[in-house]
Protein backbone atom coordinates (compact mmCIF):
# COMPACT_ATOMS: atom_id res chain seq x y z
CA UNK A 1 0.00 0.00 0.00
CA UNK A 2 2.76 2.31 1.08
CA UNK A 3 4.41 1.84 -2.30
CA UNK A 4 1.25 2.35 -4.07
CA UNK A 5 1.66 5.68 -2.15
CA UNK A 6 4.93 6.34 -3.54
CA UNK A 7 4.26 5.63 -6.86
CA UNK A 8 1.39 7.83 -7.43
CA UNK A 9 2.76 10.31 -5.73
CA UNK A 10 5.86 10.05 -8.23
CA UNK A 11 3.49 10.36 -10.96
CA UNK A 12 2.16 13.82 -9.86
CA UNK A 13 4.89 15.14 -9.19
CA UNK A 14 6.16 14.62 -13.19
CA UNK A 15 3.20 15.55 -14.38
CA UNK A 16 3.53 18.91 -12.01
CA UNK A 17 7.69 19.14 -13.44
CA UNK A 18 5.99 18.90 -17.00
CA UNK A 19 4.17 22.15 -16.22
CA UNK A 20 7.35 23.70 -15.21
CA UNK A 21 5.79 26.09 -12.78
CA UNK A 22 9.29 27.31 -11.41
CA UNK A 23 8.78 29.53 -15.11
CA UNK A 24 5.35 31.01 -14.24
CA UNK A 25 7.70 33.58 -12.42
CA UNK A 26 7.92 35.08 -16.14
CA UNK A 27 4.17 35.86 -16.43
CA UNK A 28 4.59 38.22 -13.23
CA UNK A 29 5.42 40.63 -16.12
CA UNK A 30 1.43 41.34 -16.31
CA UNK A 31 1.85 43.53 -13.18
CA UNK A 32 4.43 45.91 -13.94
CA UNK A 33 2.34 48.35 -15.85
CA UNK A 34 0.02 48.63 -12.90
CA UNK A 35 2.98 48.75 -10.46
CA UNK A 36 4.04 51.74 -12.32
CA UNK A 37 0.87 53.62 -13.00
CA UNK A 38 0.46 53.70 -9.02
CA UNK A 39 -2.76 51.83 -8.66
CA UNK A 40 -0.96 48.23 -7.78
CA UNK A 41 -3.26 48.57 -4.11
CA UNK A 42 -6.77 48.28 -6.22
CA UNK A 43 -8.30 45.31 -5.59
CA UNK A 44 -10.63 45.02 -8.60
CA UNK A 45 -7.66 45.46 -10.82
CA UNK A 46 -5.27 42.97 -8.57
CA UNK A 47 -8.18 40.25 -8.71
CA UNK A 48 -8.57 40.72 -12.73
CA UNK A 49 -4.45 40.74 -13.22
CA UNK A 50 -4.75 37.67 -11.06
CA UNK A 51 -6.51 36.26 -13.40
CA UNK A 52 -4.75 37.43 -16.73
CA UNK A 53 -1.52 35.51 -14.60
CA UNK A 54 -3.28 32.51 -14.09
CA UNK A 55 -4.49 32.30 -17.76
CA UNK A 56 -1.23 33.03 -19.17
CA UNK A 57 0.86 30.36 -16.58
CA UNK A 58 -1.79 27.62 -18.37
CA UNK A 59 -1.07 28.41 -21.96
CA UNK A 60 2.51 28.84 -21.47
CA UNK A 61 3.07 25.00 -19.61
CA UNK A 62 0.85 23.93 -22.91
CA UNK A 63 3.79 25.41 -25.08
CA UNK A 64 6.44 23.73 -22.71
CA UNK A 65 4.71 20.58 -23.35
CA UNK A 66 4.29 21.14 -26.50
CA UNK A 67 8.31 21.96 -26.94
CA UNK A 68 9.70 19.14 -24.68
CA UNK A 69 7.34 16.70 -27.35
CA UNK A 70 9.44 18.27 -30.18
CA UNK A 71 12.60 17.64 -28.69
CA UNK A 72 12.55 14.38 -26.88
CA UNK A 73 15.11 12.82 -29.14
CA UNK A 74 17.41 16.53 -28.32
CA UNK A 75 16.42 16.79 -24.76
CA UNK A 76 17.84 13.02 -24.39
CA UNK A 77 21.23 14.13 -25.42
CA UNK A 78 21.22 17.08 -23.15
CA UNK A 79 23.19 16.60 -20.00
CA UNK A 80 20.27 18.42 -17.80
CA UNK A 81 17.31 17.98 -20.18
CA UNK A 82 17.63 14.08 -20.52
CA UNK A 83 15.49 14.51 -17.16
CA UNK A 84 12.67 16.28 -18.22
CA UNK A 85 9.28 13.97 -17.43
CA UNK A 86 8.53 13.25 -20.94
CA UNK A 87 12.50 12.41 -22.34
CA UNK A 88 12.99 10.19 -19.19
CA UNK A 89 10.00 8.62 -20.19
CA UNK A 90 7.94 9.15 -16.72
CA UNK A 91 5.55 10.93 -18.89
CA UNK A 92 4.65 9.15 -22.01
CA UNK A 93 3.79 11.08 -25.27
CA UNK A 94 0.15 10.78 -25.09
CA UNK A 95 -0.57 11.77 -21.47
CA UNK A 96 2.08 14.41 -22.22
CA UNK A 97 -0.63 15.77 -25.71
CA UNK A 98 -3.69 15.34 -23.13
CA UNK A 99 -2.47 17.55 -20.76
CA UNK A 100 -1.09 20.21 -23.34
CA UNK A 101 -4.65 20.03 -24.85
CA UNK A 102 -6.24 20.41 -21.31
CA UNK A 103 -3.96 23.16 -20.50
CA UNK A 104 -4.07 24.90 -23.89
CA UNK A 105 -7.92 25.26 -23.95
CA UNK A 106 -8.44 26.60 -19.63
CA UNK A 107 -5.81 29.05 -20.56
CA UNK A 108 -7.12 30.03 -23.33
CA UNK A 109 -11.06 30.15 -21.69
CA UNK A 110 -9.95 32.51 -18.94
CA UNK A 111 -8.31 34.55 -20.84
CA UNK A 112 -11.46 35.00 -23.14
CA UNK A 113 -13.88 35.46 -20.65
CA UNK A 114 -11.18 37.83 -19.48
CA UNK A 115 -10.82 40.15 -21.85
CA UNK A 116 -11.55 39.72 -25.98
CA UNK A 117 -7.79 42.05 -26.34
CA UNK A 118 -5.94 39.81 -24.07
CA UNK A 119 -7.50 36.83 -25.34
CA UNK A 120 -5.68 38.05 -29.07
CA UNK A 121 -2.59 38.63 -27.81
CA UNK A 122 -2.86 35.01 -25.82
CA UNK A 123 -3.12 33.62 -29.69
CA UNK A 124 -0.67 35.88 -30.94
CA UNK A 125 1.87 34.29 -28.37
CA UNK A 126 0.60 31.01 -29.03
CA UNK A 127 1.06 31.46 -32.49
CA UNK A 128 4.54 33.11 -32.49
CA UNK A 129 5.45 29.89 -29.89
CA UNK A 130 3.98 27.10 -32.26
CA UNK A 131 6.61 28.96 -35.01
CA UNK A 132 9.44 28.80 -32.68
CA UNK A 133 8.78 25.07 -32.04
CA UNK A 134 8.15 23.97 -35.47
CA UNK A 135 11.22 25.35 -36.41
CA UNK A 136 11.88 29.41 -35.83
CA UNK A 137 14.16 28.30 -32.95
CA UNK A 138 16.85 26.93 -35.43
CA UNK A 139 17.04 30.49 -37.20
CA UNK A 140 19.97 32.17 -35.34
CA UNK A 141 18.73 35.87 -33.83
CA UNK A 142 15.70 35.25 -34.46
CA UNK A 143 15.11 32.66 -32.18
CA UNK A 144 16.11 35.28 -29.63
CA UNK A 145 14.48 38.00 -30.92
CA UNK A 146 11.12 35.32 -30.43
CA UNK A 147 12.02 34.74 -26.85
CA UNK A 148 12.25 38.17 -25.71
CA UNK A 149 8.23 39.04 -27.74
CA UNK A 150 7.05 36.83 -24.95
CA UNK A 151 7.76 39.02 -22.43
CA UNK A 152 6.57 42.20 -24.38
CA UNK A 153 2.96 40.26 -24.93
CA UNK A 154 2.70 39.56 -21.54
CA UNK A 155 4.03 43.34 -20.18
CA UNK A 156 1.45 44.69 -22.86
CA UNK A 157 -1.23 42.27 -21.97
CA UNK A 158 -1.22 43.79 -18.48
CA UNK A 159 -1.59 47.35 -19.42
CA UNK A 160 -4.62 46.18 -21.35
CA UNK A 161 -6.73 44.07 -18.57
CA UNK A 162 -5.81 46.67 -15.72
CA UNK A 163 -6.77 49.37 -18.44
CA UNK A 164 -3.97 51.57 -17.84
CA UNK A 165 -0.93 52.74 -20.48
CA UNK A 166 2.37 51.26 -21.49
CA UNK A 167 4.71 53.83 -21.55
CA UNK A 168 7.17 53.92 -24.49
CA UNK A 169 10.38 53.88 -22.23
CA UNK A 170 8.61 50.27 -20.32
CA UNK A 171 8.30 48.61 -23.77
CA UNK A 172 12.06 49.62 -24.81
CA UNK A 173 13.29 48.31 -20.86
CA UNK A 174 11.49 45.07 -20.71
CA UNK A 175 12.40 44.31 -24.16
CA UNK A 176 15.96 45.19 -23.86
CA UNK A 177 16.12 43.21 -20.63
CA UNK A 178 14.28 40.46 -22.29
CA UNK A 179 16.95 40.25 -24.92
CA UNK A 180 20.01 39.86 -22.42
CA UNK A 181 18.49 36.88 -20.36
CA UNK A 182 17.99 35.22 -23.74
CA UNK A 183 21.65 35.86 -25.59
CA UNK A 184 22.42 34.35 -21.63
CA UNK A 185 20.60 31.67 -22.14
CA UNK A 186 21.51 31.16 -25.74
CA UNK A 187 24.95 31.17 -24.26
CA UNK A 188 24.34 28.37 -21.64
CA UNK A 189 23.68 26.35 -25.05
CA UNK A 190 27.01 26.91 -26.42
CA UNK A 191 28.96 26.43 -23.44
CA UNK A 192 27.45 22.92 -22.83
CA UNK A 193 27.51 22.26 -27.08
CA UNK A 194 31.06 22.64 -26.17
CA UNK A 195 31.85 20.78 -23.63
CA UNK A 196 29.81 17.69 -24.72
CA UNK A 197 30.32 18.01 -28.42
CA UNK A 198 27.01 17.92 -29.30
CA UNK A 199 24.38 20.00 -31.32
CA UNK A 200 22.43 21.08 -28.17
CA UNK A 201 19.98 22.90 -30.30
CA UNK A 202 20.80 23.70 -34.39
CA UNK A 203 20.97 27.62 -33.90
CA UNK A 204 23.83 26.69 -31.86
CA UNK A 205 25.84 26.47 -35.43
CA UNK A 206 25.14 30.43 -35.92
CA UNK A 207 26.55 31.38 -32.30
CA UNK A 208 29.87 31.27 -30.92
CA UNK A 209 31.40 32.10 -27.43
CA UNK A 210 32.85 35.56 -29.08
CA UNK A 211 29.59 36.42 -30.70
CA UNK A 212 27.80 35.60 -27.59
CA UNK A 213 29.68 37.45 -24.99
CA UNK A 214 30.07 40.57 -27.43
CA UNK A 215 26.32 40.31 -27.89
CA UNK A 216 25.76 40.83 -24.08
CA UNK A 217 28.12 43.27 -23.56
CA UNK A 218 26.39 45.66 -26.44
CA UNK A 219 22.90 45.19 -24.61
CA UNK A 220 23.95 45.48 -21.56
CA UNK A 221 25.51 48.89 -21.98
CA UNK A 222 22.49 49.82 -24.18
CA UNK A 223 20.50 48.77 -21.14
CA UNK A 224 22.32 51.27 -18.80
CA UNK A 225 22.07 54.38 -20.83
CA UNK A 226 18.60 53.74 -21.87
CA UNK A 227 17.41 53.38 -18.06
CA UNK A 228 19.67 56.50 -17.09
CA UNK A 229 18.19 58.61 -20.04
CA UNK A 230 14.17 57.07 -18.81
CA UNK A 231 15.65 58.57 -15.03
CA UNK A 232 16.06 61.59 -16.16
CA UNK A 233 13.50 62.45 -19.10
CA UNK A 234 10.95 65.23 -18.73
CA UNK A 235 7.95 62.89 -17.96
CA UNK A 236 9.75 60.77 -15.74
CA UNK A 237 10.81 63.73 -13.18
CA UNK A 238 7.53 65.99 -13.30
CA UNK A 239 5.90 62.43 -11.74
CA UNK A 240 8.25 60.81 -9.81
CA UNK A 241 10.94 63.48 -8.85
CA UNK A 242 14.93 64.11 -9.69
CA UNK A 243 15.68 60.50 -7.24
CA UNK A 244 14.90 58.28 -9.22
CA UNK A 245 18.38 58.29 -11.10
CA UNK A 246 19.88 57.08 -7.72
CA UNK A 247 18.32 53.68 -8.59
CA UNK A 248 20.61 53.17 -11.18
CA UNK A 249 22.83 51.33 -9.09
CA UNK A 250 20.77 48.50 -8.07
CA UNK A 251 20.27 47.79 -11.96
CA UNK A 252 23.92 48.22 -12.96
CA UNK A 253 24.76 46.27 -9.78
CA UNK A 254 22.23 43.47 -10.99
CA UNK A 255 23.80 43.20 -14.57
CA UNK A 256 27.75 42.99 -13.46
CA UNK A 257 26.28 40.31 -11.20
CA UNK A 258 24.29 38.45 -14.06
CA UNK A 259 27.56 39.28 -16.34
CA UNK A 260 30.18 37.52 -13.27
CA UNK A 261 27.51 34.46 -13.17
CA UNK A 262 27.73 33.60 -16.82
CA UNK A 263 31.39 35.33 -18.03
CA UNK A 264 33.60 34.52 -14.78
CA UNK A 265 31.54 31.64 -12.71
CA UNK A 266 29.80 30.42 -16.45
CA UNK A 267 27.21 29.53 -14.38
CA UNK A 268 24.35 31.21 -16.49
CA UNK A 269 21.64 28.19 -17.21
CA UNK A 270 17.87 29.31 -16.69
CA UNK A 271 17.44 33.47 -15.57
CA UNK A 272 14.70 32.30 -13.70
CA UNK A 273 16.38 29.62 -11.85
CA UNK A 274 19.34 32.20 -10.93
CA UNK A 275 16.54 34.54 -9.68
CA UNK A 276 15.42 31.88 -7.20
CA UNK A 277 19.09 31.00 -5.88
CA UNK A 278 21.32 33.97 -6.39
CA UNK A 279 21.32 36.27 -3.30
CA UNK A 280 23.00 38.90 -4.68
CA UNK A 281 20.39 38.98 -7.66
CA UNK A 282 17.92 39.05 -5.30
CA UNK A 283 19.20 41.85 -3.23
CA UNK A 284 19.37 44.32 -6.20
CA UNK A 285 16.22 43.09 -7.05
CA UNK A 286 14.04 43.68 -4.08
CA UNK A 287 16.03 47.30 -3.68
CA UNK A 288 15.28 48.12 -6.95
CA UNK A 289 11.40 47.39 -6.45
CA UNK A 290 11.73 49.04 -2.96
CA UNK A 291 12.96 52.62 -4.63
CA UNK A 292 10.25 52.24 -6.64
CA UNK A 293 7.50 52.08 -4.38
CA UNK A 294 8.92 54.88 -2.15
CA UNK A 295 8.74 56.36 -4.97
CA UNK A 296 5.56 55.95 -6.41
CA UNK A 297 3.65 55.21 -3.60
CA UNK A 298 4.70 57.24 -0.57
CA UNK A 299 6.98 60.06 -2.33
Amino acid sequence: MQQVAISQKSVALSYIKLLRPEQWAKNLFIFIPLFFEGHFFELSLLLKLGAAFVSFSLVCSAIYVLNDYRDIEADRAHPKKRERPLASGEVSKGAGLAMMSLLAVAGLGIGLLLNVWFFTILLTYVAINIGYSFGLKHIGILDILLIASGFLLRTVSGGIVADVPVSQWLIIMIFLLALFLAIAKRRDDVVLGADSGLLIRKSVRNYNLEFINACMTMIAGIIVVAYLMYTISDEVVMRLGDYLVYTSVFVIAGLMRYLQITLVEKNSGSPTKLLYKDSFIQITLVGWILSFFWLIYLG
